[in-house]
């Protein structure tokens, strides 16, 4: 049997605040398996966006093991996981963080700074995954010419540009009116379909209906995970 994609092995966090220590997860196990469509439910203060953190190699637990495709990523420094954090996992956040001053194809090229792939083929890599989620026409466009779905198209393009084993989608709907994140939710349906690992970090239910399991924290601690056996399906607008 393949091994999961990623392993969390009684995952703990602890914070010290002043003299007390804050337990921002407090054993927490799981597992995804590749090619899963996975929603990250919970409160404020119930661990998700720890979990979210740790899975994203963002931060390291205090306790524990967590495994992103056979790699203890526990046991990484800072340089390590920054490299990890390139190669394999593709970010998308609320508010987009897009370079103001810089096209829509330079702001994907980005990530490719860091990577081993030569210079000269960024641009077309670039230009393949804006026109994956349909923005090949505003390639030259800076982000203040761009619509609000726009930008995060462009910032999940961004995320694809490496290759990476998953999509780490924190809040991506979060600043959007609600036709332009259905319209987000319909890509991300799209990749997952193509075969792409997606983990959606949200505290709207009528979002995480979208994937295909949902994990729901509360107090620091994994309390449910549930299949869900007919997830919603978006269509996209046109651009």
């Amino acid at each position: 049997m393949p091994k999961p994609l990623i392993e969390v092995r009684d995952a703990k966090k602890v914070y010290q605040m002043g003299e007390e220590k804050v337990w921002a997860l407090k054993g927490v196990s799981l597992s995804i398996e590749q090619g899963e469509f996975v929603a990250i439910m919970g409160s404020s203060g119930s661990g998700k966006s720890t979990m979210m953190n740790l899975l994203g190699c963002l931060d390291v637990a205090s306790e524990g093991n967590i495994s992103l495709d056979g790699v203890d990523v526990s046991q990484l420094n800072k340089s390590e996981l920054a490299a990890i954090r390139n190669r394999r996992i593709g970010f998308v956040f609320q508010q987009f963080n897009l370079l103001p001053r810089t096209s829509a194809l330079d702001n994907v090229c980005l990530p490719l700074l860091y990577s081993d792939v030569p210079e000269n083929e960024w641009p077309q890599r670039a230009e393949k995954c804006l026109q994956q989620v349909g923005l090949g026409t505003r390639m030259d466009h800076h982000p203040s010419q761009l619509s609000g779905g726009q930008q995060q198209r462009v910032a999940i393009a961004r995320a694809l540009v490496n290759q990476p084993l998953m999509i780490l989608a924190d809040e991506p709907t979060g600043a959007l009116d609600t036709q332009t994140g259905m319209d987000v939710m319909a890509l991300f349906g799209e990749l997952h379909a193509e075969g792409k690992t997606i983990i959606l970090v949200t505290h709207e239910p009528e979002i995480a209906e979208f994937a295909h399991r949902t994990l729901t924290f509360r107090d620091g601690e994994l309390v449910a995970d549930e299949r869900n056996a007919s997830p919603r399906i978006a269509q996209r607008s046109s651009v």
